[in-house]
């Protein structure tokens, strides 16, 4: 189903309105409740608004018999006329001391006189009785010819009956009439309401739809966007959505480089293991045949120990992906103060010159985990003892307003520059002959990288011409 809107003026707009689930649902609804509100209209004015007119007319003839109560009898008389036309009422007067014929043919004449003609109007004994004894008497003549009703108040003032009174149409006919009217109305403001609701509902059902191609989109990985600009919640949903693509999109990407990362990783570690392993095989084997010429087994337990350093450098690696850190408020210059300390002899039996250059260490407080943090450390000077190419270490700490910088540098080769990007992976080793000067696991960078990550801290590295640094920064501690 299709609704078609023109407009006419400077150009002609045609809306082709597709009728969705979504669409139907509250156009159907809207209609349902238009319609209930049309029945109740019609309810309403058909048993209700005929009694609420009655209502109103009594309510203002006895306010205006009260008004005439307090009136004397000559004051009476004199301001019934103004009082006739101000309240759009008659008001005619009679003796009560006349029979009951008389008086009901005195108050006939004066209402004929005054263009009040009525087929029913009768006071009876009784009715005269109560105003001779000074109460009030209201009345309804129904004047089924005429089609109408004769609503008056009887008031006794110093012997003569006020009859105040007005008539009522009767309202059936009217209130038929007036219903039929307002169904036409009601019809027409209808159809209006289905193509205002049409076109109303297409602007937020054709945004919802947009969204919801592109929530299928990324469901099937396709990190789409929409652009959707209406002003409102369905904007900022939109926009929730475009961001909720954009980190779904950086989360996969991640997934999928740490699915090839894994894949590396499996391939290298079995690489690693692959090759001590068949040194063992070989040298048991010639044990067995009666090869040893005495070093087979001293070769067996030293490929047997870098498979278990190996393994233990793997464990401390997983074990670092999961367990909790204890963070507390650690002086980072004395923590690195302290790891020096275990350096100095090294250092100096590699003949290795160490330049170490410290700023405010007295304010640089950090929250980190200890342990963790001087193994980070650890690792940064034995790689730089290692692979120094001009037997010198420098080493800065930098205390800045908000962070603590660390930096270490030394002499490299710096000829293959991508190479160095690799180094924080496992089993990345620069020596690619592994050489006994540059024996290792190839863990080190890797298991300091998680650890930095866990600290929340910024880390990388800067390869210059024959030079390498490392860094990171901590968040300062305010103390």
């Amino acid at each position: 189903m299709s609704i078609i809107l023109k407009r006419t003026g400077e150009w002609d707009i045609a809306l082709k309105i597709p009728m969705s689930k979504l669409s139907k649902k509250l156009i159907l609804r809207i209609t349902v409740v238009l319609g209930i509100v049309i029945v109740l209209s019609i309810v309403i004015n058909s048993f209700f608004l005929p009694k609420y007119f009655l209502y109103q007319k009594k309510n203002k003839l006895e306010d205006l018999t009260s008004q005439l109560a307090t009136l004397e009898f000559s004051q009476l008389l004199k301001q019934s006329e103004l009082m006739e036309e101000e309240y759009e009422v008659t008001i005619v007067s009679a003796s009560l001391r006349d029979t009951t014929d008389e008086l009901n043919s005195h108050l006939m004449e004066q209402l004929n006189r005054k263009d009040i003609t009525l087929s029913k109007f009768w006071l009876t004994d009784e009715s005269i009785a109560k105003l001779r004894e000074g109460g009030k008497i209201n009345k309804i003549y129904d004047q089924t010819k005429l089609k109408s009703r004769y609503l008056v108040n009887f008031l006794p003032i110093e012997g003569y009956v006020f009859a105040i009174g007005e008539s009522i149409s009767h309202s059936s006919d009217t209130i038929r009439i007036v219903n039929q009217f307002n169904a036409y109305i009601w019809i027409g403001a209808l159809l209006l309401l289905i193509l205002l609701s049409a076109s109303f509902v297409t602007r937020i059902v054709k945004p919802i739809a947009k969204l919801n191609e592109t929530a299928e989109g990324i469901s099937k990985l396709s990190f789409t966007k929409v652009d959707i600009r209406t002003g409102d919640e369905i904007e900022s949903l939109a926009q929730s959505i475009n961001k909720m693509s954009d980190k779904l999109k950086d989360a996969h990407h991640n997934l999928e480089q740490k699915n090839e990362n894994l894949k590396t990783f499996i391939a290298d570690i079995s690489h690693e293991l692959k090759t001590p392993l068949s040194l063992i095989q070989v040298y048991a084997s010639g044990i067995k045949d009666g090869l040893d010429d005495g070093t087979y087994p001293d070769v067996i337990k030293q490929q047997s120990e870098a498979m278990a350093n190996m393994i233990n450098r793997l464990l401390e690696l997983s074990r670092l992906q999961a367990e909790s850190y204890t963070f507390v408020p650690i002086n980072f210059a004395l923590l690195l103060e302290e790891t020096l300390e275990s350096y100095q002899t090294a250092f100096r039996q590699q003949g290795i010159e160490l330049e170490v250059e410290y700023d405010k260490p007295t304010k640089s407080w950090v929250m980190a985990d200890y342990v963790k943090l001087q193994s980070v450390l650890h690792n940064f000077l034995t790689n730089a003892m290692k692979y120094t190419t001009d037997n010198r270490v420098r080493l800065l700490l930098v205390t800045k307003e908000e962070t603590v910088d660390f930096r270490i540098s030394n002499g490299a080769d710096t000829e293959d520059k991508d190479k160095w990007e690799r180094v924080w992976e496992p089993f990345f080793v620069m020596e690619s002959s592994r050489s006994k000067k540059f024996s290792g696991t190839g863990l080190g960078l890797s298991i300091t990288r998680t650890i930095l990550e866990n600290h929340q801290a910024t880390y990388g590295l800067q390869v210059q011409e024959g030079m390498v640094e490392f860094y990171f920064s901590l968040a300062l501690l305010r103390r």
